[in-house]
């Protein structure tokens, strides 16, 4: 009896444990865009370290490639910069559409059919971000490595 009363506790601390939902404070995301920035500079040192040893580069081309990166690297993150406003506006706006579109299904549904669909779009949303990450799309774009044969390679 004893020992099914223990196994019993065990499976219930168990589920109540992986129940239990983390959150993600400033400090994490900050210290997980830390590790990304490190990972992306350590890919692109090896992806130069490569064309250097594919190409046979001299030294000189090495460093005026990386330069070349550099600006483009600046000019990229600017424009980004540059579209910020244009952005956030446009996420109001389709915020605004969604909220929009909720108020008009909530007088078109009768209570219980609006909770289900809410249930159903959020499972949906769930469903997706799954899906994302499980391609490693974080962000919702996925950089694909560049096929670099030509077709008349056979």
């Amino acid at each position: 009896m004893k020992k099914l009363f223990f196994a019993i506790a065990m499976i219930g601390f168990g589920s109540l444990a992986m129940a239990q939902q983390t959150t993600t404070t400033p400090q994490d995301k900050q210290a997980r865009r830390a590790e990304m920035q490190q990972k992306f500079q350590q890919k692109e040192q090896e992806h130069l370290a490569q064309m250097q040893k594919d190409l046979n580069l001299n030294q000189a081309q090495v460093d005026k490639i990386k330069a070349l990166q550099d600006k483009r690297k600046a000019e990229m993150k600017a424009e980004f910069d540059k579209n910020k406003d244009q952005r956030q506006a446009k996420m109001e706006q389709m915020k605004a559409k969604r909220a929009q579109m909720d108020a008009e299904m909530k007088q078109i549904l009768t209570p219980q059919q609006y909770d289900k669909w809410q249930a159903d779009r959020k499972a949906k949303m769930e469903e997706r971000k799954v899906a994302m990450k499980e391609r490693g799309m974080k962000g919702g774009r996925m950089h694909k490595p560049m096929n670099t044969a030509t077709p008349d390679a056979n």
